[in-house]
Formats: structure tokens, C-alpha cells, sequence
């Protein structure tokens, strides 16, 4: 997966934005919470919210480490994009998707 096609993803899911923060981000928001996070420089690094009981596991991969800042509330930051296939990109980008929007007010649900 690259940074277009990541963009692509991110942005099919329902109700999700994109916002560059830190003047170097872009992140992508449910209801103003992120789910994804990339640098707009090569390589591809990405950052997801990833199922508690996945985490210390993932995190043992190579090109794989705690996400700075974030890593306390079970964050990965991928250093290496080509630990994934593209079917296991998708599927961690809508787990994170997925994972924020279910902590998210029922009135912010209501408006997305």
C-alpha cells in the first residue's frame, strides 16, 4: 500500500476526514478523533489504534514499534509498510476505524 492508496482507504470510511496536524501529519478523524496517522515523506510510516490483546504481539514484529505519545492506549506506529500485505492494511486501518468510532458520544454518532 502507498500513501494515495492509503489516503483512498481512509477516506471511504464512513464520515472519516483528513487534517494535517503538527504541520507534518495527516491525519485522518471519526467525529475529530484520529484513527490513522502518516508523514507526507517517503518511506510510509503509519500509525493505528490497534484490539488490546493484539498489541504486544504486533509490537514484537519487526518494522513494528509502540507509537510514540500514543503507545498507552494501545497505539502501533509502523516503520516499515511493508510488514503488511495490503489485505492486512485494510484491515488494521478499519479495526482503528472502527475501534474510535465506538468510543465516540452518541451524539457525535448521530451526526456522521
Amino acid at each position: 500500500m502507498n500513501i494515495e492508496e492509503l489516503r483512498k482507504f481512509c477516506l471511504s470510511q464512513k464520515g472519516a476526514t483528513e487534517d494535517v496536524k503538527w504541520g507534518a501529519d495527516l491525519c485522518f478523524c471519526i467525529g475529530g478523533k484520529m484513527f490513522c496517522v502518516t508523514g507526507f515523506n517517503p518511506p510510509m510510516k503509519v500509525s493505528v489504534k490497534v484490539r488490546d490483546e493484539e498489541f504486544d504481539e504486533l509490537c514484537s514484529r519487526e518494522g513494528i514499534i509502540i507509537a510514540p505519545y500514543t503507545g498507552r492506549y494501545k497505539w502501533i506506529y509502523i516503520e516499515d509498510a511493508n510488514v503488511f500485505s495490503d489485505k492486512e492494511w485494510k484491515h488494521y486501518i478499519q479495526q482503528s476505524y472502527e475501534l474510535v468510532k465506538a468510543k465516540l458520544p452518541k451524539k457525535v454518532l448521530a451526526g456522521i
